[in-house]
């Protein structure tokens, strides 16, 4: 039986939702994006004086929801798949987008730069709970105008798993959309097997901006995937009460289904998001307060009640330093991910209010996810029953430490992770230096880093790659990639 935990019954959903449908209908959505409001009034909704304010009818919001697949699959480079968003099926990924990069001993921060990003897709594409790259930090080596391109060209370049990416912009989806196409051959067989999730961000509250619209539409229209991250702040940008912020996150949401489905019915969508409480004394934005991991799975409920997959930012720590803090944060967001049942859970490797990537604290929380679906595999009946046999031969031989049951099952039964978890003896912990759970993350980082998996493309897409991207870079000022080659 697998465990689950619930923070919210049907009833409350239900109503939760409803009030969110309400605001829609009545308060509206404000809507930068001309062709978006376009659409918008083409399907009955009503556009106040200012061509911005848009209210949407009920009808289309349950129309949408009723277009929008229930599940959808990602596929590696190599088109083999990697992911099905389905049910309770868990699958962790990076978090993104960090601007500063933790280092080891010192513990301070700096910006990345491209062989940081290198290493870092490295490091992912060895890990076995990791599932996905996402593009987790921003390379201070390239300008601004292609730093989202950028981020995907090297995952794509150096690595083999699917990506959970991002616009930062709306002409930078044209590349990112071109990079894929590259690595797939055709649009095609880009939609046959998906490679990314597009993260599309509505601003709270009950706001679209310009370019998240846009890239919005533009992922429906070509059948990329796409996560919605609302970000409503509790006490802040939305009620401060939970189920206050549940309302606004759930209208925001919607709002970004139904221009999914608008642009093209059975565009595939994650039911995502980012919400946290406010944090008054510090004005910061905790993603690992105990109500923020509420909020997470409360919105993922509510989501599964509409029928689709979801994805929370969730799993992560807002400490300073691979510490404690860190620690404890990050493994209560994860077990409560992997309980939940969230399908997509952005959260390993991040520090610092979603700011700050570390590849320490990124193979730690490997170790974390492995620990969390063994949690989530539940207690099974393992030939345990009739129980006397087993036991006759405890009792004859003394242990079980060979025993054709144990071979069977050990594997099975008992999760042994890697070797940033330390479980030996003090003696043999003193015989290796006494190393501290930081040293075993760095080492276990420096040992993947050392040992990179070989290119997942053929050396013709990878100049395809490169002379894509290197076009990008020249149009934006830039004479040469500082690419590793």
């Amino acid at each position: 039986m697998r465990p689950k935990v619930r923070f919210l019954d049907d009833s409350l959903i239900e109503q939760i939702v409803a009030e969110a449908i309400d605001l829609l209908e009545n308060l509206g959505v404000e809507v930068h994006n001309a062709e978006a409001v376009e659409l918008l009034a083409s399907h009955g909704c009503r556009v106040d004086g200012s061509g911005r304010r848009v209210y949407i009818k009920p009808s289309l919001v349950e129309q949408a929801v009723r277009s929008a697949p229930k599940s959808f699959c990602l596929f590696d480079i190599l088109g083999r798949q990697t992911h099905c968003f389905a049910g309770d099926a868990v699958y962790f990924t990076p978090a993104s987008a960090a601007l500063y990069l933790w280092e080891y001993p010192s513990g301070q921060v700096r910006r990345p730069f491209t062989v940081d990003y290198i290493d870092y897709v490295y490091v992912v594409e060895q890990l076995e709970h990791i599932a996905s790259q996402s593009t987790a930090m921003v390379p201070a080596d390239v300008p601004a105008a292609v730093s989202d391109s950028y981020r995907l060209f090297l995952s794509l370049l150096y690595g083999r798993k699917p990506v959970v990416t991002g616009a930062f912009s709306a002409e930078g989806f044209a590349v990112m959309h071109d990079l894929q196409l590259i690595v797939r051959g055709s649009q095609a067989e880009l939609e046959a097997k998906p490679l990314t999730v597009f993260s599309c961000c509505p601003t709270s509250p009950l706001r679209w901006s310009y370019a998240p619209a846009q890239n919005l539409l533009d992922c429906a229209r070509h059948a990329i995937p796409v996560e919605f991250i609302a970000m409503p702040l509790s006490g802040f940008q939305a009620p401060v009460s939970l189920v206050g912020t549940l309302i606004q996150h759930t209208a925001e949401t919607l709002s970004g289904v139904v221009l999914s489905q608008l642009a093209r019915p059975g565009a595939p969508v994650l039911y995502g998001g980012s919400p946290a409480i406010f944090d008054v004394r510090h004005e910061t934005t905790p993603m690992a307060a105990m109500e923020t991991l509420m909020l997470d799975c409360a919105y993922c409920e509510i989501g599964k009640h509409l029928g689709l997959p979801t994805q929370a930012y969730i799993g992560m720590s807002d400490a300073k330093a691979l510490d404690a803090q860190a620690g404890l944060e990050s493994g209560i967001g994860v077990i409560l991910a992997v309980l939940a049942g969230i399908n997509n859970v952005s959260g390993p490797g991040m520090l610092e209010f979603e700011n700050c990537q570390s590849l320490e604290k990124l193979v730690l929380d490997n170790e974390l996810c492995g620990m969390a679906f063994r949690l989530a595999a539940g207690i099974e009946v393992r030939e345990d029953f009739p129980a006397r046999p087993l036991f006759e031969e405890l009792l004859k031989e003394r242990h079980l430490l060979i025993a054709d049951h144990t071979r069977r099952w050990l594997k099975t039964e008992i999760h042994f992770p890697g070797p940033v978890i330390d479980r030996s003896r003090r003696q043999r912990w003193q015989q290796q230096g006494s190393p501290s759970l930081l040293d075993r993350a760095h080492r276990e980082v420096r040992r993947l880093v050392a040992n990179p998996p070989p290119p997942a493309s053929s050396a013709e897409v990878r100049q395809e790659l490169i002379a894509r991207m290197a076009a990008e870079a020249r149009r934006c000022g830039m004479d040469q990639l500082p690419v590793r080659t």
